[in-house]
């Protein structure tokens, strides 16, 4: 299977490659004029044939046009910053399910030096997103928002069903609450360590939030992002 690859544009059937993206394909891969790649520019697939090579750039020749599997389900993803390492796995395992929106969230119980360190992060945070984007063969990189206070972001992404996990004993599990649901669109807040507060949860009925249980096991956010996520694309894509 070939591998795929983010470019800027298409421009008179040809495309170019440049930075650490070419640089990688380049120097590590070692790709010779002539080899074939597929080629995204976030909209449309074409199979590329590599024209040149230099040091910083790779020049294509685009040779067809191929399929462009769009998503279904437009996934809004509202993830409370944790522990690094686990929010970025959350990151790569989010993209290859297909979410469309990334919001790290700054909720009550997150560390604040996560916080104020998350900044920093955004550029690592988007090459994995681009690097798992390329992986999982999608034709469109998810949108890696800013840090954002959690009120902001229930008040600015509310399109679809809007589900919020929880650990309370009066949440309705998710598989009951997607049943016989339809719409195109979702979002999905997971909250910190320690959960939500109850001041989080107000505001989350506010803006017309649904507390959703995975179950009665405790699991970590990352974790519990990607089992909410294939969840909603089966009930819902």
């Amino acid at each position: 299977m070939r591998r795929r690859f983010f470019v800027e544009k298409f421009v008179a059937q040809h495309a170019a490659m440049k930075g650490e993206a070419a640089h990688h394909l380049g120097r590590v891969l070692r790709a010779q004029p002539g080899q074939l790649y597929e080629l995204s520019d976030g909209t449309s697939v074409w199979l590329g044939r590599i024209e040149s090579v230099d040091r910083d750039r790779v020049d294509f020749k685009l040779v067809e046009e191929l399929p462009a599997h769009k998503l279904a389900l437009e996934t809004t993803l509202l993830l409370a910053v944790v522990k690094f390492d686990a929010f970025e796995w959350a990151l790569e395992k989010a993209t290859e399910l297909g979410v469309s929106h990334i919001v790290p969230l700054a909720a009550e119980r997150s560390e604040r030096g996560l916080l104020a360190a998350a900044a920093k992060r955004a550029d690592r945070w988007q090459k994995i997103l681009i690097e798992s984007s390329q992986q999982s063969r999608r034709v469109q990189l998810p949108t890696l928002h800013p840090l954002t206070k959690l009120e902001a972001a229930f008040t600015t992404f509310h399109e679809g069903v809007r589900v919020l996990l929880s650990e309370s004993e009066e949440a309705l599990p998710l598989k009951s609450i997607l049943d016989g649901k339809q719409s195109n669109a979702a979002v999905l807040a997971v909250g910190p360590e320690g959960g939500w507060t109850e001041a989080e949860f107000a505001k989350a009925r506010v803006t017309n939030f649904v507390e959703a249980s995975l179950g009665h096991l405790i699991l970590r956010s990352e974790t519990a992002a990607a089992t909410a996520l294939a969840t909603l694309n089966y009930a819902l894509s």
